[in-house]
Parts: C-alpha cells; structure tokens; sequence
C-alpha cells in the first residue's frame, strides 16, 4: 500500500522524532521535546488501542521507597546510589504534579503505610527510621516521612499485623485520568499519537533510521524506545527484565476503612482504596519465574493467594465481592533499580526501566530523555 499524498505530507513527511511506547515516559518525552521546540515533528506509536505495558495497568501509588525496600536496596548497592534514586523518584512526582495538575489526575496525599507481621524485619525497619529520615529530609522537606503507627492497626480493620510503619509523603492517585491528561497535553503541543502500531524492527541508514512496523516502513531523524519492559523484543542488548503484576479490585465495601496505600513484604503485596473499592496487587514473589513475563494474563495461583489475604487479613468479615482482575507489565534489572536513558547509536536511543517505580520517575526521565535526543537534532 502507498501512501497517499496527505498522509505523507502530514505525517510521515520530515519526521524528526519517532518514540516507540505511549505510556508515561513516551508521553513526557514528546511532551518536553515539543515544548523546547514547537517546530519539531513528533510521532508516539503505541501498540495496543489503549496502552499496554503498566502505564495503564498500575495500581496508581505516587510513592518512593518504603522502609524495607530501601533496606533491601542497601544490601545491594550504596547509600549514594539508593538516596539518589529516591530523590529522583521525588523530583518526578512533582513534575508530574507540576505538569497535570493534583486535581486533574485526583492526587490524594492520604499517606502511605508499610504493615507487618514479622518481629525482626519490623525491629531492622524501626532501627533504620532516624537514619532514612535524615537521608531524605532534604528531598521531602519533612523531618519525619517516616514513624512508627502501630496505634493505627486497628482503626483500619486489619487482622494479623503487629505493627505499621507511616510514610506521611506518600500519596495515590486516578492512573486512568493521569494518563488521559498526557495524551490530551500531547495532542494540544501538536505530537501525532498513533495506536495499533507495532514495531518490528529498524535500520539505521545516512542520516536517519528507517522504521518496520506491522503497517507501513517510514524514516526518521532519531528514534526512541520508551518501551520498558518490552524493550529487549527488539533490543536485545539492553538489560531489562519484563516482570508480571498481578491485581484485582472489589466491588464497594460498605464504611470501607482503609484509606491511603498500604505495602507488605518488602512491596511484593500493595493495596490501596479506590474510593470505596479496595484494590490489591501483588503476589509476584509466589511465582518468579512464572512472573517474568510479557504476557498480560492473571494465573489461579496468585488470585487465589491475593484473594486468600484480601479475606483474611485486609477485609476481614466485610462483604464485597471480586469486580474485576488484571496484569500489568513492569520493566526491571538484575539488582539495579536506575532507569536506562542512552543513546545506542547516533540516531537510536532509550528510556527504559522503571523498576516498578513508572509514576514516580515517569515524568523526570522523559524530560531527560527529551534533552538526550535534542542534542541530536
């Protein structure tokens, strides 16, 4: 099939930037690309007819770092690197607010909470609490983000935990209208947004590259992959691991408790409410190797697990019945947390791997993923 001579001229015509993944980093790319330079010409291809990936299937916590993950991450890599990390983390929360707004994507500061059940790894998180929040309280402007709230088990309804840790600058917020903000900012700065197109492969010739897709080949100046976790599809030289999120979410629970985000686990279960529904996720843990997928599918195992806990634990003699499920796909490496922004070649780059954290980096790593390209051009 041939182009015809509008849709060459209007979008396929001197194209300066085509990013390959409309979710939250594709998005805030062209979106800061198109601000620094209203004249370019930017392309965003999604492949799914709304977005795959996590961008639209997370749990939506505004959150970076609860006790235990950063005490996992200390065991792994420096006190620099994870307090760099978090302040990153920071700093994308609140262009993301800056950018959208807290009303238009319903930014809730409602707290968040790590709970357990587990003697030692709470006395290691509390013993931890002084020290995280100095670390931070230049990144958050409190002094205490994080204190101990055991007092508060009970006003929730929870059943099995001993004792809760409150992360005061936590926040959760409407992932749907987040993302349909970005899209409609998108669209206004003049990037052309297409869905249903899929990227096969790419040949980077003279001065621009050549794009394969499941439409329709075309050219460009500089091509970017914001893909996360379905990066090594097509680039198999960048390190990123595809991990599967499982959630579910129930009807309206009557006098609902639970208000704020909730972690357990070292963050391998969350929940949160949704107004009066109640959303979990989580479960990954059960099933690494199962987990480390691409494919957006829920398995017996962990909804069964999820569901187990849900009854049990969180919603303990409350009626509400299971109203939908889902899978989200995250982006993570071997160990490293830090997201990927790199040119591969002169005219190809990245910006990948969010590690789980996409809400919170999103915003800050395709503004930098905007300045890498337009240094190209």
């Amino acid at each position: 099939m041939n182009y015809s001579h509008w849709e060459y001229d209007s979008y396929f015509k001197s194209v300066d930037l085509v990013i390959v993944g409309g979710g939250i980093v594709g998005l805030n790319t062209a979106i800061a690309a198109k601000k620094t330079n209203h004249a370019l010409k930017v392309i965003v291809l999604e492949k799914g007819v709304v977005l795959m990936g996590a961008s639209l299937r997370n749990a939506g916590f505004a959150c970076f770092g609860s006790p235990t993950e950063l005490l996992d991450d200390l065991k792994t890599r420096s006190a620099t690197q994870v307090f760099q990390l978090v302040e990153r983390r920071w700093k994308g929360l609140l262009a993301l607010r800056n950018l959208i707004g807290d009303g238009v994507m319903e930014y809730e500061a409602l707290g968040g909470y790590e709970l357990f059940d587990n003697e030692g790894s709470f006395n290691e998180s509390r013993e931890a609490i002084d020290r995280f929040n100095k670390e931070i309280s230049h990144i958050t402007g409190e002094k205490e983000t994080y204190r101990v709230t055991d007092e508060r088990i009970g006003s929730f309804g929870f059943k099995g935990f001993s004792h809760m840790i409150e992360n005061r600058c936590e926040a959760q917020i409407n992932t749907g209208k987040m993302m349909r903000a970005l899209i409609s900012k998108a669209a206004e700065l003049g990037v052309i947004l297409m869905n249903g197109i899929e990227v096969k492969g790419f040949k980077e010739e003279g001065d621009g590259v050549t794009i394969m897709t499941n439409w329709q080949d075309f050219k460009a100046k500089n091509l970017l992959f914001a893909t996360n976790a379905y990066t090594s599809l097509v680039l198999k030289e960048i390190s990123v691991k595809p991990a599967r999120a499982q959630v579910l979410i129930t009807t309206p629970v009557a006098g609902v408790k639970i208000k704020g985000t909730f972690h357990y686990d070292k963050g391998y279960y969350y929940f949160r409410n949704v107004g009066d529904r109640v959303l979990f996720g989580g479960g990954r843990n059960l099933d690494f190797e199962g987990e480390t997928t691409t494919e957006l599918e829920t398995t017996e195992r962990i909804q069964s697990a999820l569901e187990t806990m849900l009854k049990e634990r969180i919603l303990p003699g409350e009626s509400y019945k299971i109203e939908r499920r889902w899978s989200g796909i995250m982006g993570m490496g071997d160990g490293d947390k830090s997201p990927i922004i790199k040119s591969i070649s002169p005219h190809v780059h990245c910006a990948v791997r969010l590690g789980g954290m996409g809400v919170a980096i999103g915003t800050l790593v395709g503004q930098e993923a905007a300045q890498m390209v337009l240094k190209q051009l």
